[in-house]
């Protein structure tokens, strides 16, 4: 069963008597553990269909299935209860809580969206640092690790409520040549290993490059 479906899926934002059109009228389907890329011009509607996949901005017409929920259909609280559960997120600034430590920024999305035994979540903390190769900088704060290590940890962080399916919104951005290489082949390592579906918004060739399934947008449409 494929992992998102989306039919005639529009966004349009209204500005005062002004009306954008973000997003107009695309159908696609992304299957399971799927290394996914959306690229386009600035303005061709990415970050707008990645919040909607996310269930951050809802669409204004059209449907959206995501891990076989109608996502159209939930209100504001159902739907963060569903990203909770179901999706996690990587940034181009990492966006780490700079007064947790590592191992904190990681348990964090397990203390407010499930609730697990204090020694079942820091289990599955641990076993996520490792795998991202941060197992021994738990108890370091993001200012004292690199570009990379925190794009690590956010990775960890996105994995940890073993989310289905992982949006990055130009994970690289920030990040040199080499670093951004490994962490592209991180995130690679992680859809083998847990299955999850990655899907990026983004302008590096380097995370082109290395996609399954790339669509290309342009003025809110699919080409």
């Amino acid at each position: 069963m494929s992992l998102i479906i989306a039919r005639q899926l529009t966004k349009t934002y209204i500005a005062g008597d002004i009306e954008v059109r973000a997003i107009r009228g695309v159908d696609f389907t992304i299957e399971p553990a799927s290394f996914v890329s959306f690229v386009g011009p600035s303005g061709s509607g990415k970050s707008t269909l990645l919040n909607m996949i996310g269930c951050l901005d809802p669409p204004t017409s059209g449907s959206l299935e995501v891990v076989g929920q109608d996502t159209t259909q939930l209100n504001r609280r159902q739907a963060a209860l569903f990203r909770g559960e179901h999706i996690g997120f990587v940034f181009q600034d990492f966006n780490l809580i700079p007064v947790l430590t590592v191992f904190e920024n990681v348990e964090y999305p397990l203390q407010m969206v499930q609730n697990l035994p204090k020694q079942k979540r820091q289990d599955q903390v641990r076993e996520l640092l490792k795998a991202v190769g941060m197992g021994d900088q738990g108890a370091k704060f993001p200012n004292q690790i690199s570009g990379g290590q925190k794009q690590r940890v956010a990775v960890a962080r996105a994995l940890v409520t073993n989310a289905r399916l992982v949006l990055a919104d130009e994970p690289t951005a920030n990040l040199d040549r080499k670093t951004a290489n490994l962490i592209i082949g991180l995130m690679k390592e992680m859809r083998d290993e847990f299955g999850t579906t990655f899907i990026f918004s983004t302008h590096d060739p380097k995370v082109v490059g290395n996609a399954e399934t790339i669509f290309t947008l342009e003025d809110g449409k699919l080409l």
